[in-house]
């Protein structure tokens, strides 16, 4: 099904709870395997390697998570050549993955709510922390790096998805020292393509490290920053000058998590009396880092920043509150009515007058942006976002939306009722003059198959629908992030 967005409300819910709930489902086995069963052909040009992460399990031996972002990072990978296809998945294979693996049970609390068995008393005082290796995973300098933002990267084999250990990035972390799972690629800084990241430890007070590495993978540039209060920084957003960070107003209460009744997650408390605070530092490491106070509310993801007149635009996904599952059970049983939804917000900062602009672009509960590539921190016209079914509330993300930032134009693509997507991802056609001039990738889940599938859009008409569906034979949980390479890292196809 697609449509044109429109400003009709649903009357009824675009899918069911179990279609949804199903896709969440574990999927212990790993696979290797040509994809064979193909709608529409895959473009002839499309070359290269789609990477994916997220929790591949949502139990421990039948031990059901209180949330699927405390689960065992897995990689997919789709390569992509003469339009033939190439899959397959892997654990990455933590300390922590391996130690439940042996012992068949868990071992670790969860940040996001996932206790041990036996109640508090078994969880009191175990703060210990799980590197799960869920969330994102890029190659870049030669290296395939899984990344979950409180702890080390971990090194895998492009070609293989094996895990070859902890990453150190030539020593610039320490153990147990954080790297975030958002890094941003500059297409151009003096010359050359940068990978931009950067971790925070935070407390009474925060402290910023922000690290450049070249193409190589050497670290280009490298400095940090102090932050006043306690500070929840997912995801970040660069312009040529600057590295931009939303501070959420959010506090920290640790004692319900060190008695063990707790998460980490769930001791974060959201102030809506507060401001949230837009945070610019130099890319450079000189001069002061300045704080804009805005309007209240909460984000993970930011999709693209730039400046322009004088002025800092700050396009992210906010929501009105802390997301959570409140007290549900698990997240299964969440109540899609009562969880804030995630909108799409313009933030257009005056950096002479400190006086900030709030736009909400659009109603529609919307996440996971992604742009052309080639326009990260700089203006740019196509945005590209997970969106829900219907065009106001709060729902799973079944549809695929384009906007256009200089008109408001937008498209949209469903997959309702019975299918299920996440982030897309933009590659770029070779020799694209025009910035929409691509695919967009997506993975989608398909409750009436119980099959995972990866569509495969125009990026400059995406209504028409995917010009080739690759279906997997089995079912891959919703990821998190995923990235692309023109590197081609899949066997040689053999002639049937």
């Amino acid at each position: 099904m697609q449509t044109l967005e429109t400003p009709t409300a649903q009357s009824a819910p675009s899918y069911t709870r179990e279609d949804w709930k199903n896709g969440y489902q574990s999927q212990p086995e790993e696979f290797a395997y040509w994809i064979d069963d193909i709608e529409g052909e895959i473009p002839s040009e499309l070359a290269g390697t789609v990477f994916r992460n997220g929790p591949g399990l949502t139990d421990i031996n039948g031990y059901r998570l209180r949330h699927p972002f405390d689960g065992d990072g897995m990689i997919s990978a789709i390569a992509l050549q003469n339009g033939k296809a190439f899959y397959q998945n892997k654990f990455v294979r933590t300390e922590g993955y391996l130690a439940e693996q042996a012992s068949g049970k868990p071992e670790y609390r969860g940040v996001f709510g996932t206790q041990k068995p036996g109640g508090w008393l078994a969880n009191a005082f175990d703060l210990r922390l799980k590197n799960i290796a869920n969330t994102h995973v890029v190659y870049w300098g030669g290296k395939l790096l899984a990344l979950w933002e409180a702890a080390e990267p971990h090194r895998l084999d492009p070609h293989t998805l094996e895990t070859l250990g902890l990453d150190y990035l030539d020593g610039l972390l320490k153990e147990g020292d954080p790297f975030a799972a958002h890094p941003k690629f500059d297409p151009e800084c003096n010359g050359e393509e940068r990978m931009v990241n950067f971790s925070i430890k935070t407390g009474l007070s925060s402290t910023i490290s922000l690290f450049e590495f070249s193409p190589d993978g050497t670290l280009a540039h490298q400095h940090k920053h102090s932050v006043a209060g306690f500070a929840f920084m997912h995801d970040f957003a660069i312009t040529p000058n600057y590295c931009v960070f939303v501070q959420n107003p959010v506090s920290f209460n640790p004692i319900p998590f060190v008695a063990g009744f707790k998460g980490a997650a769930e001791c974060i408390q959201f102030n809506p009396k507060a401001p949230t605070k837009i945070v610019v530092i130099p890319r450079n490491g000189e001069g002061e880092v300045r704080f804009y106070n805005t309007e209240p509310c909460f984000v993970f993801h930011h999709a693209n920043a730039f400046e322009q007149d004088g002025k800092l635009i700050l396009d992210s996904i906010c929501y009105d509150n802390f997301p959570s599952i409140e007290d549900a059970e698990d997240y299964s049983k969440v109540d899609f009515d009562h969880v804030p939804a995630s909108n799409l917000w313009r933030f257009t900062v005056d950096l002479a007058t400190e006086v900030v602009d709030v736009e909400v672009l659009t109603e529609r509960a919307c996440e996971f942006p992604t742009i052309n590539p080639q326009n990260v921190g700089r203006d740019y016209r196509y945005l590209y976002l997970g969106a829900a079914h219907g065009s106001t509330g709060n729902a799973p993300l079944q549809a695929l939306l384009k906007r256009d930032m200089e008109t408001g134009e937008t498209q949209l693509w469903s997959a309702a009722p019975r299918g299920f997507g996440g982030e897309p991802l933009f590659v770029a056609r070779p020799g694209a003059e025009q910035e929409d001039d691509g695919w967009l990738l997506l993975w989608l889940y398909n409750a009436e198959r119980d099959r995972t599938e990866l569509a495969i859009f125009n990026a400059q008409d995406i209504t028409t629908g995917p010009i080739a569906k690759l279906n997997l034979k089995h079912r891959v949980p919703y990821g998190l992030h995923g990235s692309f390479t023109p590197h081609y890292f899949g066997p040689q196809h053999e002639a049937s």
